[in-house]
């Protein structure tokens, strides 16, 4: 049996609601902030405190302004962002492949 690549998996990206920023984030090019917050449950300090973690990383950029006079805060995907989350989706395929072969071997 072969050492699982725990080590290849980014604890950034790893997090339930990070991941489901990334995962949106990567189909949908660009998303608001209460899109997000709606399409995650989640709250509205839980999700900021994710997304500045992920802008911290360089995973995402944010854009604040305003639309009729409300804070729109647009957030998407960075290249940097888009290439970890690729490497990301990759890792995990390749730790959960291992579990596909009854004897752990991945063939």
């Amino acid at each position: 049996m072969s050492t699982p690549p725990i080590g290849q998996i980014d604890e950034i990206i790893h997090g339930r609601l990070r991941l489901g920023v990334m995962t949106y984030l990567a189909q949908a090019e660009v998303a608001d902030f209460n899109e997000l917050k709606a399409a995650l449950e989640a709250t509205q300090g839980n999700l900021s405190v994710h997304l500045r973690k992920l802008e911290e990383a360089g995973y995402v950029t944010i854009e604040k302004s305003f639309l009729d006079r409300k804070p729109l805060t647009r957030v998407r995907l960075s290249k940097a962002g888009r290439a970890a989350f690729s490497r990301y989706v990759d890792a995990m395929a390749n730790l959960l492949g291992q579990l596909g072969a009854p004897d752990g071997s991945g063939d």
